[in-house]
């Protein structure tokens, strides 16, 4: 095997193989995509020792789909979307007024292959498989931003103490069982609650008892801010020596003889030993020239950041409201509404009935915010099919890949920046990275 895959290659070639095997060669290396799954990628790549260089279109770091997510690093609440009855499901949640799901179908090959995948996905023995990948890359996650917490003592509003999906109906809490099942399976704290004990974590909840028949809560789930978070890492990146090239336009990868060796943007060149791809949902365009088709669509996610009025009818930390998919979390003295998924193509428009959407949740469960003087904000989640990022090489070598986060980019960004510092070094990863790969999906 090794054999093959020297075969062909130059001397130097050989030995910097070798030397990415024991983890000893400096190599460059260049990052595109400046979010949180980017500047990630750079930390760790710049700790393993590399030249690392990062190329993003905007003016600095998390200014895309990491700007204003919902805040929540869910560790264990951590599901693909693909799931039994998913398809029943969305038929009821496109017809309703405050839908978690809006399906604008349009004549789209990607969009249209990429939802048949969705639903192949979307049995019992595919959902254990995929959440059982989600929850192994979000547990290293875990593991990893403390690390990073006690390495730097890095500020980003954070807080720890949990999730607690929120559930209106009994058929919501008896639903919950799959979840609760392979949560344990995967070693991830859990507890059932009802009323009494989700008014016990979350004491806003009290004036709305009658509202709730009981939660899950997952007590290991962290909330912070993605965009503070990914800004202060990037200059701490920098600090180790991590060269960053804002406002500059990719072009395309540049390749020779089957190797990735740089990048040509609207500013020339930028040669390196190896590039990663953490573009998000724009990642398949980049790849498509190079005959890498990549099953990842954007997916489009709204937000609300609302001053906290009356904290004594704010959440303590994040709330997952099961009915409307939306999570309400604390950011210091902020409460940052997230959710909703608008399958509608590539576009950044602002949809004033999304808005109401998230003001309704907020405002049924904690009013002690004012909406009037929120700010409201949209981005591109990238989702694959079966929910679990991709992260690894390719068929051209020195290419790697670490997207396709989904929803949980900002949960799995420590873990996948990572294990693909590993992978582009040569180690093998702490945790098992083979079915992480694209693949799967060949």
């Amino acid at each position: 095997m090794g054999k093959n895959r020297h075969h062909g290659q130059a001397p130097q070639d050989r030995a910097q193989d070798r030397g990415r095997q024991q983890g000893k060669i400096r190599m460059k290396v260049i990052v595109l995509g400046g979010g949180v799954v980017g500047i990630t990628s750079a930390w760790y790549l710049a700790k393993a020792g590399h030249e690392v260089t990062v190329i993003d279109r905007e003016d600095g770091p998390a200014l895309e789909t990491s700007f204003a997510n919902a805040g929540e690093v869910s560790f264990g609440y951590c599901s693909p979307w693909a799931a039994p009855g998913i398809p029943l499901k969305a038929i009821k949640w496109v017809m309703m007024e405050h839908a978690p799901l809006i399906l604008k179908l349009k004549i789209d090959t990607a969009m249209i292959g990429w939802l048949f995948k969705l639903l192949g996905n979307c049995t019992a023995s595919r959902y254990a498989i995929n959440k059982s990948r989600m929850l192994r890359i979000a547990d290293y996650s875990r593991e990893s931003f403390a690390q990073i917490r006690q390495e730097t003592g890095i500020q980003y509003d954070h807080g720890m103490k949990g999730t607690l999906q929120l559930f209106r109906t009994e058929a919501q809490l008896e639903a919950s069982a799959k979840d609760v099942k392979a949560l344990k399976a995967d070693g991830i704290p859990c507890e059932l609650l009802d009323p009494e004990g989700c008014i016990a974590v979350e004491p806003g909840l009290a004036h709305v008892k009658d509202r709730i028949v009981g939660g899950l809560r997952t007590p290991l789930d962290e909330t912070g801010d993605c965009f503070k978070f990914t800004t202060a890492l990037a200059a701490l990146s920098a600090e180790k020596g991590v060269t960053f090239r804002w406002g500059e336009t990719i072009e395309h990868i540049v390749t020779e003889g089957g190797r990735a060796t740089g990048v040509k943007t609207d500013k020339g060149l930028v040669k390196a030993d190896a590039v990663v791809v953490c573009l998000g949902s724009y990642s398949p365009q980049i790849l498509k020239p190079m005959g890498i088709r990549l099953p990842v669509y954007p997916v489009k996610g709204y937000s609300l950041t609302i001053p906290i009025a009356d904290p004594a009818r704010a959440p303590e930390s994040t709330i997952m409201d099961e009915t409307y998919k939306i999570a309400i979390t604390r950011l210091g003295d902020r409460i940052r509404v997230g959710g909703m998924a608008e399958i509608s193509g590539y576009n950044d428009r602002l949809d004033a009935k999304r808005r109401r959407t998230l003001e309704h949740s907020v405002m049924d469960l904690f009013p002690g915010g004012d909406p009037k003087q929120a700010s409201f904000w949209t981005g591109l989640r990238p989702m694959t099919p079966d929910g679990t990022p991709v992260i690894g090489g390719t068929k051209v070598q020195g290419l790697f890949l670490n997207t396709g986060h989904g929803t949980l980019g900002w949960t799995m960004s420590c873990g996948s920046g990572r294990v693909l510092a590993d992978l582009v070094s040569g180690r093998a990863p702490e945790i098992d990275a083979k079915d992480l790969a694209i693949s799967r999906y060949a």
